[in-house]
């Protein structure tokens, strides 16, 4: 393993210095790897950062340096401070203790969240994407920081032909290791990282507790072989989401399907890959080693296709949260994926700083058709290239049961559980209720193993996530296999031929929110909307690694290829007003989206198709054309961050260690309620009687002399809530011009159960400025006043 220059492998004073498993000593391998956060960096001397930090972990391990140093992992010094190392539960105690230290908590794992969708979107096929009206030329300037898998450097998303050289304020590095050295970064790719030690220290943990061993098994034989001590991507997920977001216009297709010119929302920007994420998953330690670092280099836009799994912990224990205010406050917009959850509350990601993206359809299916015996053709969701010659029987695999395993058992087509007599010439219709691809196409696997010769899925969660099968297979979704199922049961020999999939456009309303997003209410914060709002992440078609299947381009779904469709626009927007503060851009985003499909009609939620609501959605589906000129924004700063923080209950003590500044909670203009966070949504999750909130507009749009533009409130009421604006009307006549007014719920004499929802719209002739209304009201008895 190479060393290099990056925060991870820094020189702690001539103390701290690398060390590699092997050199790990027995007596801290039982230990657990905790991060210990500590606030804002504040300009400090890196120097005296890590002296503190020297500081604490030798009082811990009573005054031994060699101790100290076999226990360190990291220290963060640039964006915020804090240190990862191994410790035992008392030590770990003994810190949190300590004056400067705000948090110490473990390191968990964090998971990913795992073309046409550009058109779908509506922006044009030209590699410049230009949007009428305004110039995005300056996308060569802007620098985005991907942290996930790595990358694959050699694929042609990320060639640099015709770009100029690398932006002069750029101080990242090309970090060499395992197959890959500086030579693989370009004018395109032009920083790598790749962080290795907290995952390390993990994996070197649970060898332990699983083996009772005091070395770990040679990683040199490759079937254990997990990735490349590098920047290399040897997963895919990391390629996908950077060339979706940024990757140059290439010819692509997968298997023959979807064919054509595909490239990312700013096919001229510049990628950085801080590579966090391994087979195993992404740990707290590196994801922060990575922010920190991302906040030296210059990075102008963070994308993170990854996240906790829900509910998720509070704000200062999670490293997403900690790392993102830190690049946040410093200006750079941090864009995340909610999770592939799917049920209700299961949104993360929730900080507001963050934007947190949904996923949602194109209107381009991946069908293939089936042909009954009946004459009746169906469809089902498949990426499979294989297609029966001929028609053959079809039978419920729970009549396919083997030995032991019940009917019921082999309907869900576990392993082992099918007949090989029973089986043999067969199509099978199984059941299936997890979520991963691979549980599907290791369904797939059980099939053709006992002999069948095809199988149609019936998947009540996400039907229209297309699999690649590896023989005749499609998904259907509950609906539709139970009127397969009685074709069967009312059919002496009932029969079908599954088809190889095909690409179509236009068949279904779209876009529609994907069954597997994870969804509102915040279960944090429930003042603050997650998800933000939603992009295309199903059946997405982007650049692959080739270390998997040896493919160059795959399609995957999940909201993890929805975060980078709005990483791309971000991108463009950042061209376009570069002096934009993340919060400016996040509410361009928010307030500009759409609640409608393509043909008009509100957005529905798969897999019941039914209405959809601020928790499905955010704020809507992204509308890349109004972006760029949405006329007034919702501007925030860090204080206004600071006071929210303090509304939930942070005290003096912890806000101070937080931002290293003189603000305290009693500060002015301080609230003490987060809904009055200037957020360009509104959520009032506990109304009693009446509540009032206050927002203020800033005017984006430049204007001529003499010239003014006047906003009309427009109300769509929350069902059984009263609500009032004051005022009723908003004039501008300056660039930046910052102009209050207030929103009043109050609850009628019918009000309805549980969250009810609206929109206040800001409009004139040219302008519509949307903000969600979200209300819910609190029973009496509960006795809580709002």
């Amino acid at each position: 393993m190479a060393s290099s220059s990056s925060s991870c492998n820094t020189i702690f004073l001539g103390f701290f210095v690398y060390l590699s498993l092997t050199h790990l000593t027995t007596f801290i391998s039982a230990n657990k790897v905790y991060v210990v956060y500590m606030g804002s960096s504040d300009n400090q001397d890196p120097d005296q950062i890590l002296t503190r930090n020297h500081q604490i972990l030798t009082s811990v391990h009573s005054e031994s340096v060699e101790e100290a140093k076999a226990s360190h992992l990291y220290s963060y010094k640039h964006g915020f401070k804090g240190f990862a190392a191994k410790l035992n539960d008392d030590q770990a105690l003994q810190i949190s203790k300590m004056e400067d230290v705000i948090s110490v908590f473990e390191n968990k794992k964090r998971k990913l969240h795992t073309t046409h969708s550009w058109d779908f979107i509506g922006l044009g096929e030209e590699e410049t994407m230009e949007i009428p009206g305004f110039s995005t030329k300056e996308q060569v300037d802007v620098i985005i920081g991907f942290i996930d898998t790595g990358i694959w450097p050699e694929s042609p998303s990320f060639g640099d032909s015709d770009m100029p050289p690398v932006p002069p304020e750029w101080k990242g590095i090309c970090q060499s290791g395992e197959a890959f050295n500086a030579t693989n970064c370009n004018r395109k790719l032009i920083g790598a990282r790749y962080y290795h030690m907290g995952y390390e220290a993990e994996q070197q943990q649970q060898q332990h507790n699983k083996l009772n061993q005091k070395h770990l098994e040679n990683t040199d034989d490759p079937k254990k072989k997990l990735s490349f001590r590098s920047p290399r991507d040897s997963n895919g997920h990391g390629t996908h989401t950077a060339s979706t977001a940024a990757g140059r216009y290439v010819a692509m297709s997968y298997n023959g399907l979807a064919g054509g010119g595909a490239r990312g929302g700013a096919p001229m920007a510049r990628i950085a890959v801080y590579k966090t994420c391994w087979d195993s998953g992404c740990y707290d330690a590196d994801i922060l080693a990575a922010f920190d670092d991302a906040v030296r280099d210059g990075v102008h836009i963070v994308s993170l296709s990854l996240g906790p799994d829900a509910p998720q912990g509070d704000y200062v224990s999670d490293a997403i949260s900690i790392g993102s205010y830190h690049a946040v406050s410093r200006g750079i917009t941090v864009v995340s994926s909610v999770g592939n959850e799917g049920g209700k509350g299961s949104a993360t990601n929730l900080a507001p700083w963050l934007i947190t993206v949904a996923a949602s359809s194109t209107d381009r299916e991946f069908t293939s058709k089936l042909q009954m015996g009946n004459g009746v053709t169906l469809k089902g969701e498949s990426l499979g290239v294989y297609e029966m010659k001929a028609p053959a029987r079809i039978i419920s695999a729970s009549i396919a049961n083997r030995g032991f395993f019940t009917p019921y058992q082999s309907s869900y087509c576990l392993e082992s559980s099918l007949n090989h007599t029973k089986t043999k010439g067969k199509v099978l219709l199984c059941r299936h209720t997890e979520r991963s691809t691979e549980s599907k196409l290791a369904k797939g696997e059980v099939v053709k193993a006992a002999g069948g010769v095809g199988m149609i899925l019936i998947d009540e969660s996400d039907k229209d996530v297309a699999i690649p099968f590896k023989f005749p297979a499609a998904i259907v979704g509950k609906r539709m296999g139970n009127r397969i199922l009685s074709y069967i049961n009312n059919t002496r020999k009932a029969t079908t031929r599954i088809f190889a999939s095909k690409a179509k456009i236009g068949s279904q309303p779209a876009p529609r929110v994907a069954s597997f997003s994870s969804k509102g209410p915040n279960a944090l914060t429930p003042e603050i909307l997650k998800p933000d709002v939603t992009a295309p992440g199903l059946n997405i078609l982007a650049a692959w690694s080739p270390a998997i299947g040896k493919m160059k381009f795959n399609i995957l779904s999940g909201t993890s290829m929805a975060c980078p469709h709005v990483t791309g626009i971000v991108a463009l927007i950042k061209a376009v007003h570069p002096s934009w503060s993340p919060s400016a851009i996040k509410s361009a985003i928010m307030t500009t989206a759409t609640v409608f499909d393509k043909k008009g009609n509100p957005i529905r939620v798969d897999p019941e198709s039914r209405r959809g609501n601020a928790f499905d959605y955010g704020s809507g589906f992204l509308d890349p054309t109004a972006v760029l000129d949405p006329g007034l924004v919702y501007d925030s700063n860090p204080t206004d961050y600071k006071s929210f923080l303090c509304s939930i209950g942070y005290n003096q003590k912890m806000l101070h260690t937080i931002t290293r500044d003189n603000t305290t909670c009693k500060s002015k203009p301080f609230s003490n309620h987060p809904s009055s966070l200037n957020y360009p949504a509104i959520l009032v999750p506990n109304l009693k009687s009446t509540f009032s909130v206050t927002r203020t507009l800033t005017n984006v749009r430049n204007l001529k002399q003499k010239m003014s533009y006047s906003y009309r409130a427009v109300v769509s009421t929350p069902l059984g809530i009263e609500v009032d604006v004051h005022p009723r009307r908003l004039v501008f006549n300056r660039y930046g011009q910052k102009m209050n007014f207030t929103v009043t719920f109050r609850k009628n004499s019918a009000p309805s159960q549980g969250y009810v929802f609206g929109y206040l719209q800001w409009k004139n002739r040219k302008t519509r400025v949307t903000t969600p209304l979200v209300v819910r009201v609190v029973p009496s008895n509960l006795g809580v006043v709002v």
